[in-house]
């Protein structure tokens, strides 16, 4: 709705999708998102989110996790990246009283938490390489061992992983197990940054400000059409995240009902040096690259092999396609 002065009023619900009402978005990108997540959901298939910081890892696993078999069961997460290697094992497997020093009592791990639920291992290739062995044993077995204990426990859980990391590169480089890589990347779902979601900025930033104004107690009714072009404007390297802090920052720094400016990041050139307005609106070749395949496969109605598919416009064989839209965060748009 289109008020005087450029100002777009707030509405009730911003929710876009009444199967995942917390996903708010309409773009080509996201939708694909959604049919991976409806595909693999109720399956009890290990699932492994790519993307980078910020881009909802988190939310993507609780969508998948609210529309399976064992949703009524709380989902138990576990960031891999906030404990030290000796804490972190205790934290997913569990000690026994008298395991090391300062186990004055039993503690019960995330696995067992997780017993008939989904376990979510957030920041997954932060794991050190001691622990990967005795996770791909618990994958593989479906039984764990708590630290000091004299038996397995069977466990029954579906396993969702996520990564910032190029994983596939930190296994070249013995970082990270191929083994377990192997093992969690049965279904694998890359999230596309903002950047390329521009479709789904304006949604976004009007969920925000709806949600952060009553949260901070803030009386922001409209959004200037002007806040809403910064919006627009920026590339957001930090991501929805980063959208939901500037927006909170914005909110608070407003004097009226309209919300009339976005303060920014103040972001200097790595090199430097200022670049101009053409210089900042040229797009790398990655970016064209990925810009090219969206569009043929639009036409190509998704399929990648065969006489009318993508990779015979394209020029190259099938599985080189299909490893290009992983490596570019374009999940499938395509039919299986």
């Amino acid at each position: 709705m289109q008020l005087k002065e450029d100002q777009i009023a707030l509405k009730e619900s911003i929710g876009t999708n009444e199967q995942y009402p917390e996903i708010i978005g309409k773009s080509l990108e996201l939708e694909q998102t959604l049919r991976l997540i409806s595909r693999v959901a109720p399956t009890p298939s290990t699932v492994l989110i790519l993307g980078e910081t910020g881009t909802g890892k988190e939310l993507v696993a609780r969508a998948i996790h609210h529309q399976s078999a064992r949703r009524t069961k709380t989902m138990i997460t576990v960031n891999c990246a906030t404990l030290p290697a000796n804490l972190l094992e205790s934290e997913l497997f569990g000690h026994e009283r008298g395991s090391f020093t300062g186990a004055t009592d039993r503690r019960i791990g995330k696995f067992e938490q997780a017993h008939h639920s989904t376990l979510f291992l957030d920041e997954i290739g932060e794991l050190p390489l001691e622990l990967q062995v005795k996770l791909l044993r618990a994958l593989q077995e479906k039984e764990i061992e708590r630290l000091g204990g004299r038996g397995t426990i069977s466990v029954d859980v579906r396993i969702i992983a996520a990564t910032n990391r190029d994983l596939e590169k930190e296994v070249d480089e013995g970082r990270f197990r191929a083994d377990l890589y192997y093992r969690l990347n049965i279904f694998p779902i890359g999230l596309a940054p903002l950047r390329h979601r521009r479709d789904d900025l304006h949604l976004l930033a009007m969920h925000f400000v709806q949600k952060l104004a009553k949260r901070t107690g803030t009386k922001i009714t409209s959004v200037s059409q002007h806040a809403l072009d910064q919006i627009a404007q920026y590339d957001w390297p930090g991501n929805i995240r980063e959208l939901e802090h500037v927006i909170e920052r914005s909110i608070l720094l407003s004097d009226d009902h309209v919300l009339r400016y976005i303060y920014l990041p103040n972001r200097k050139p790595k090199d430097g040096a200022h670049r101009t307005h053409n210089e900042s609106s040229v797009k790398t070749i990655e970016e064209n690259e990925r810009e090219h395949i969206i569009n043929v496969l639009k036409q190509c109605n998704g399929r990648v092999a065969g006489f009318r598919g993508a990779a015979k416009f394209l020029g190259i064989p099938p599985s080189t396609l299909t490893s290009k839209l992983k490596r570019l965060g374009i999940e499938k748009m395509l039919h299986y």
